[in-house]
């Protein structure tokens, strides 16, 4: 059960390995295509976006009250930017839907 383990680990340790060694040694020069350039521009935002969309859903007391203050912080944002009337608005959204559910 014990060597398991450290087969899982080599294999996490070289896979991160290889993920960040890859790119380093296979591509010299700068990019200069410009959807290949657009596309690794976006690729933090979207992983971030991945990681943090099911825990916002997850974290109230039921998925509609976690799925109404992202709608409504979705919303907030589009329309008008501030850090903290989005969050405001998302946390009333959340506990009126708790409220009523």
């Amino acid at each position: 059960m014990e060597t398991n383990f450290y087969v899982y680990l080599l294999v996490a340790a070289g896979t991160l390995y290889l993920i960040r060694m890859l790119p380093l040694t296979l591509i010299r020069k700068g990019i200069k295509n410009k959807y290949i350039r657009s596309f690794l521009y976006y690729v933090p935002y979207v992983t971030l976006a991945v990681m943090t969309f099911p825990a916002i859903i997850y974290a109230t007391g039921s998925v509609w009250s976690g799925l109404a203050g992202f709608v409504v912080g979705l919303v907030l944002a589009f329309f008008d930017g501030n850090l903290f009337r989005v969050a405001i608005g998302a946390c009333l959204a959340v506990y009126l839907t708790e409220w009523l559910v």
